[in-house]
């Protein structure tokens, strides 16, 4: 059984997040990243060191982690930060557009994001490795997450 951390941009995506992170619990696995938004406000207030060491810390035991792309994700330094970091430790990383599952609070879905995440880290040789170059993406809604992500954790 794999160890999953989730990425996500919380203030836009959380309810969307939920979908996918419940569908992953309810069958019995284990996953990191979620906190509760008054608990993440807490750490936050520390500053952006403690909001890292958090970051670093719910890393530990996941082997693979799923970012969870909406409209804005890519432009979050906390989702970069998680996806060098797991790059760094050896995670696969998958990614996951979200785009199409509904608000729980709106019931309206958003525009679809994009994977330019920037520089993950150095290859073996000192190149840049690239979000596109290692993660394999899916659709949760088109390519049927719910019956299906396990299966792309396990590829």
């Amino acid at each position: 059984m794999k160890n999953v951390f989730f990425s996500f941009h919380y203030d836009n995506d959380v309810s969307r997040a939920n979908v996918v992170r419940n569908s992953w619990v309810i069958r019995g696995n284990k996953d990191a990243g979620f906190i509760d938004k008054a608990e993440f406000e807490k750490i936050k207030a520390k500053g952006n060191k403690a909001v890292y060491d958090w970051i670093d810390n719910q890393l530990i035991g996941t082997s693979v982690t799923a970012v969870l792309i909406g409209e804005d994700t890519c432009n979050r330094e906390f989702v970069r930060y998680e996806l060098q970091q797991s790059f760094k430790r050896g995670n696969k990383i998958i990614g996951i557009f979200i785009h199409n599952i509904k608000d729980m609070r709106t019931g309206l879905t958003s525009p679809k994001g994009n994977t330019t995440f920037g520089v993950l880290g150095k290859d073996s040789r000192g190149n840049d490795v690239y979000f596109s170059q290692v993660a394999k993406t899916y659709d949760w809604i088109d390519d049927d997450g719910y019956n299906n992500f396990g299966k792309w954790i396990e590829d």
